[in-house]
């Protein structure tokens, strides 16, 4: 035990740490294609494709 705090704990904060740039990444690329995909929807018939 490292704090208190079992091994296992250690591991999960690491990943959590870890993974937070990535999510802002994606975050940050799936609101700019869902702005594309709104681009792009101007100018269609409706639904069909």
């Amino acid at each position: 035990m490292f704090l208190g705090i079992e091994w296992y704990w250690w591991v999960v904060i690491i990943v959590v740490i870890v993974s937070i740039p990535f999510k802002v990444k994606f975050m940050n690329w799936w609101s700019k294609r869902q702005q594309e995909e709104k681009r792009n929807q101007h100018g269609k018939w409706g639904d069909d494709e």
